[in-house]
């Protein structure tokens, strides 16, 4: 199994970055984080909201928290809120449940981490996450239908 290193964490951010900019969506915030949701790179470009940030860590750490992309949280925020109130409650409100929040899974189907992105809409942010894993060389598994 491998894992989330700086190196590989540096890659995704700045892919996902350079796809913000070609796709000329609002301002990112990108935050990668380790298997244990440990923050391992983030960078948030000019005029990113302030919020941006714990919003980024929230949809990542969500992800790995529940072992799916976060576009399930979203899904199931709809079909279950007592759920998601749940989630919230137990987890100090850390958990995010939109779109954005996609596990990154290396060769071997093991998840390293996480990827967190927002600043635009969700589905926006998602395609720059999906981006970044790709460019990693790695997977990335985003919950429930992902964005055309």
């Amino acid at each position: 199994m491998s894992r989330m290193t700086l190196s590989i964490a540096d890659t995704i951010v700045t892919a996902a970055l350079l796809k913000g900019r070609e796709k000329k969506f609002a301002p990112l915030t990108v935050a990668v984080l380790d298997a244990g949701g440990h923050l391992t790179a983030f960078k948030r470009e000019d005029r990113s909201g302030i919020l941006r940030f714990d919003i980024a860590f929230g949809k990542a750490w969500g992800a790995l928290g529940m072992g799916f992309g976060s576009r399930e949280l979203a899904a199931r925020a709809v079909s279950a809120p007592a759920f998601i109130n749940a989630i919230a409650a137990a987890s100090g409100g850390r958990v995010v449940p939109v779109p954005s929040g996609v596990l990154v899974i290396d060769a071997e189907g093991e998840v390293i981490g996480a990827v967190g992105i927002s600043g635009d809409t969700s589905d926006n942010d998602e395609i720059c996450a999906l981006a970044g894993i790709a460019a990693a060389g790695l997977k990335a598994q985003a919950g429930a239908e992902k964005p055309a």
